[in-house]
Parts: structure tokens; sequence; C-alpha cells
């Protein structure tokens, strides 16, 4: 039996970024399996009553401050936001081969979902987070995390990826969240059959989902530190990365009227 416990959530540092708002970072320590997992929350201490929660999944390349980042960004909208720990200790690198090595026990097996649901669990059990009121959003490897997680039958109401692997749903998948791709049109690790065979699957399954593909964008295109990976292929991308945040925003406002 999988079983999520939450050990301790200690604040490590408080900003501002209004003058009315408290921005609260909190790292919170938590188990899946064998492993201890440290995540990272953010919100505005400052909001009155319980708000929508957002779960962050981080690239490949762990929980570092790229993802830490995007939770902060959202907590400044006024959305309790968790980035996740997929793979323990809160571990990150910048050596491709070792964060090869870390997803790959990961990817395409039932772990995935799993994983990202012990950090959905986190989020959910928050007093300030709305019930019913939860969304993920995941990066490259989080991207894919992201639409595992919702395939799952978890309680999201919205899954947002951003330039991740397009993996497939079983075909007899109960899928209640509304689902956004947001897809560099030349991203080579993802390709035009990939694309379809995607496409095809959300119309089956009669699934509320959007792909939207920016024109010129590659792998990570939402990642200012994308290119001094060195990997080819993988290049940030600005105007892509701006308009993928306002198309999530709006799903997110659509959904939930705003994050109060």
């Amino acid at each position: 039996m999988r079983t999520v416990f939450v050990i301790a959530a200690v604040v490590v540092s408080v900003s501002f970024a209004r003058s009315d708002a408290a921005i609260v970072e909190r790292t919170v320590e938590y188990r899946h399996l064998e492993d201890t997992l440290k995540g990272y929350l953010v919100y505005d201490d400052a909001a009155q009553g319980q708000r929508p929660g957002v779960l962050v999944v981080h690239e490949w390349w762990g929980l570092n401050d790229y993802a830490k980042g995007r939770a902060r960004q959202l907590a400044a909208l006024g959305y309790v936001a968790f980035a996740l720990d997929m793979y323990g200790d809160g571990r990150s690198t910048r050596e491709a081969h070792e964060a090869k090595s870390w997803s790959g026990r990961f990817y395409g097996k039932p772990l995935q979902h799993q994983r990202a649901l012990a950090g959905l669990e986190v989020l959910r059990g928050h007093e300030r987070v709305a019930p019913g009121k939860l969304a993920v959003i995941g990066y490259c490897f989080g991207g894919s995390t992201a639409l595992s997680l919702a395939y799952s039958g978890a309680d999201v109401a919205v899954a947002v990826s951003f330039h991740g692997n397009l993996v497939l749903p079983r075909p007899s998948a109960d899928i209640a969240a509304r689902i956004l791709v947001c897809h560099g049109a030349d991203d080579p690790f993802v390709t035009d059959d990939d694309v379809r065979a995607f496409q095809e699957a959300m119309r089956r399954l009669g699934i509320d989902w959007q792909l939207i593909a920016y024109g010129g964008a590659r792998h990570s295109f939402t990642n200012p530190g994308a290119d001094r990976a060195g990997i080819d292929g993988v290049a940030y991308d600005k105007a892509a990365d701006r308009c993928s945040w306002r198309h999530m925003l709006m799903l997110f406002e659509e959904t939930f009227a705003g994050p109060k």
C-alpha cells in the first residue's frame, strides 16, 4: 500500500513580491515508498481564504531553482504552489547523464504518476488549498509526468505540459482533467507523428484538450538557462515562454474563476 507521510514543514525564507504580499516559502519533507522527499511550498500569506493549488513538476534536472522560481511566480498571482521532489532529498544536477539516469526510473512506468500523486497529496492537504481546485504543471520530464498524473484519474482539474514528451493514455482511461500541451513546433524530441498520435488519443477519449505549437520553438523553450546545457535542439525562446505562460493562466482563470 502506498503511504504518504508529511514529516516536517520548515519556513526557510520570507520575501516580498508586493507591498501587501508576504510570500512564504517552506521546505516540506514527506515520504513515498523508500524515499524521503523534500518539496518546496510557496504561497502569499496576505491572501485571504482558500486558493487553488498548483503542483509543479520539475525537468529531468531535478528540483532546482528554475522549478522553484515557477512556483514563486504562481504564488505571487495568488495560487498555492508546491514544487514536488521526484528524486528524493531535493536533488538536482547539471549533468545530462545523471539526469537521464534519475528520470529513467520513472519514464513510462506506474511509479511516474504514483510519485507525482504523493506530491499532490501534500498540496491537497494544505489548509490554504481550496477543495477540488487542483492543477498540475510540468516541464520536459515534468510535462510527461503531469500528463501521466492526469491520465491516472487523479483529482486534478487542469494538467499543463510545457515541452514534455507526449505520453499517451490507456484506451480505457477515464480522464476528468482539462489538458493543455504547450509544444515547441521545432522540438526535435517530439516528432510530428508523436503529435498526431496524441491528438488522435485525445479525440478518441473525448477529453477537453488543447495543443498549442509555438513556431520556431525548440525543446525546453521556457527555461532561460536551456542553452547552457549544450544539447542540440534545446534552446530558450522568450516569445514562446511568455505566450505559453499566458495560455496556462487563461485556462486556470476559466477553470477556477481566478485564484480566489
